[in-house]
């Protein structure tokens, strides 16, 4: 029997009281509710309807994550990364790609070998390498010693592994062969992202004349901007401005203040920004000791940062986030977004960036991915492929 839930939804950019019919993992049909708040409904189908408390909403999307729910997809294996992907779902990301970071070329490639397979399944969709090919100053929470220039037997292989689920990479693109990275990606289909970077304003244009289109973790990871030597951060800024270029933001409140987030999103519009969370296994968990790529992460007041870095200064550079998109969104709404432009930045910007047309929008022949919010934004239920997920 088809389901039919009724109440708010987001509908072409506008809330409105709806009907959501559901059959099997598809949505076949979003219509007006024709008596608002009045009960019971008739429908022209034999269908069970459900009220819904709260408004709906298409689920979450996730460019950038490493795990979560104690688990990571950098740990190597496979069942770990089955149970973070699976967290993340129960959180309202019902879409994601599995996120690696630098590792040795033999680890590397066994962590997209056991990723393909998760992408396979359909637990994830897709795999995105964060590093090794990324700037030494820049490096965050990677392994400096195992940066390198990118080679490509090296990169070729990798996509190989992948089986055509290799679906974006960060980049440095004034490193070594960085240029001929983004054309070597860009030509295979991968989305080239600018990220972990000391790259000048020009050399970000030449990464965007070869193919980038997407900015890691906006500001993360980059220069800062100074009005005299403008560095990737205005590059990547204004590319977006032109409609050429999807920024990530973690606008956790931890990566970036809240003010950046609502500024740059009312620079760029919701279309050109893709909230993400960047997580790593203690979203969901709590403070503790933690391993990100096999460097001690220690979280404290839900801020993960190396326990040292290299150069012995402790704490380190901040590891990854602990939030899940579906909090972001939230954090942006109590901010004073508004939801359709918050949730735009949460599913339907990175559901179009990766080209899955049947999700980020309620609409008759999506998957029925659904998420339903309270008024300040917070997932009470999340709904994946016409199933409700337990919290």
């Amino acid at each position: 029997m088809p389901t039919v839930l009724r109440g708010p939804a987001l509908v072409d950019d506008v809330i409105t009281p709806s009907l959501v019919e559901i059959e099997g993992d598809r949505i076949v049909a979003v219509t007006p509710d024709p008596s608002p708040g009045t009960s019971p409904l008739e429908t022209e189908v034999d269908a069970e309807v459900t009220v819904v408390s709260g408004t709906m909403l298409p689920a979450y999307v996730d460019l950038h994550c490493h795990g979560g729910g104690g688990a990571a997809f950098t740990d190597l294996d496979a069942d770990a990364a089955a149970a973070a992907a699976r967290h993340h779902h129960r959180r309202g990301t019902t879409s994601l790609l599995a996120s690696l970071v630098t590792m040795s070329p033999a680890d590397l490639e066994r962590g997209v070998a056991i990723l393909a397979d998760l992408a396979d399944d359909g637990l994830v969709d897709g795999i995105h390498l964060e590093g090794p090919w990324i700037a030494e100053a820049r490096c965050g929470a990677h392994d400096p010693a195992l940066l390198r220039d990118a080679e490509r037997a090296e990169v070729d292989r990798l996509l190989e592994v992948g089986r055509g689920h290799v679906r974006q990479v960060t980049l440095a693109p004034e490193r070594t062969n960085g240029l001929e990275l983004v054309r070597w990606l860009t030509d295979a289909g991968v989305h080239a992202a600018v990220g972990h970077t000391t790259a000048t304003y020009e050399q970000v244009g030449g990464a965007v004349e070869a193919g980038a289109d997407l900015a890691t973790h906006l500001f993360n990871g980059m220069d800062p901007w100074h009005h005299r030597t403008p560095g990737a951060v205005p590059a990547l800024l204004r590319e977006a401005a032109r409609g050429g270029m999807t920024l990530e933001l973690v606008a956790d409140g931890t990566h970036l203040a809240d003010g950046t987030t609502a500024t740059v999103v009312d620079l760029v519009g919701p279309s050109r920004v893709a909230f993400v969370s960047d997580a790593m296994a203690a979203a969901g968990i709590g403070d503790g000791a933690y391993l990100l790529g096999g460097l001690p992460v220690v979280v404290t007041d839900g801020v993960a940062r190396l326990e040292r870095d290299p150069d012995g200064t402790a704490p380190g550079a901040i590891a990854g986030g602990t939030s899940h998109v579906g909090d972001i969104v939230a954090r942006a709404v109590r901010g004073g977004m508004p939801l359709p432009y918050a949730a735009q930045c949460g599913s339907r910007t990175p559901a179009a960036l990766l080209g899955l047309a049947d999700r980020g929008t309620l609409r008759a022949g999506t998957r029925a991915d659904i998420v339903i919010v309270d008024d300040a934004g917070t997932v009470q239920q999340v709904m994946r492929a016409g199933r409700w997920l337990d919290a």
